[in-house]
């Protein structure tokens, strides 16, 4: 942290957004910034690596959305930036990552996420995405959530 003024901003947005329609010049009246002093600050510390994710949580249950799955698949490496970008852009996909495999036990190197409000309007996504991006050569499993925890952003600086 180079400055106080960087820590309060952390400690300002940590907990949330308020929400409101100029989130930032509510934020920068509580710790004597502008609102665009508060954008440009935000935007740096992004830039540099700072903050390493900055965006909204959104709470799917509470708006329904109770079937939700994520689903690995065991892509060949070189296709995982080609098949990852496919199934990053499918709009009933809100999450698509990469991460490695361990093996034996898991073979699985690709993820996405999908939301649904019951377990068949999932499956009938996952279908068509199958088909949509030819995926049927894939091996995948589908992992149904059972419990939520709690869901927040990344907290930066302790007991602020």
């Amino acid at each position: 942290m180079k400055d106080n003024r960087e820590q309060l901003l952390i400690e300002a947005i940590q907990k949330g957004l308020p929400l409101v329609s100029r989130p930032y010049a509510v934020i920068g009246k509580r710790i004597g910034m502008s609102e665009t002093e508060v954008i440009t600050q935000l935007s740096r510390l992004i830039q540099n690596g700072t903050i390493k994710r900055f965006g909204v949580v959104v709470r799917h249950r509470e708006l329904g959305y109770r079937a939700n799955a994520m689903v690995v698949w065991d892509v060949p490496d070189q296709q995982i930036a080609f098949i990852g970008k496919q199934l990053g852009q499918l709009k009933c996909v809100t999450l698509c990552y990469h991460r490695p495999r361990h093996l034996p036990d898991w073979p699985y190197n690709l993820y996405c996420m999908i939301h649904g409000k019951d377990r068949n309007k999932v499956l009938d996504k996952l279908n068509d995405m199958i088909k949509q991006c030819d995926l049927t050569e894939i091996p995948h499993q589908v992992l149904f959530s059972r419990q939520c925890f709690k869901q927040r952003g990344a907290i930066y600086i302790k007991n602020s």
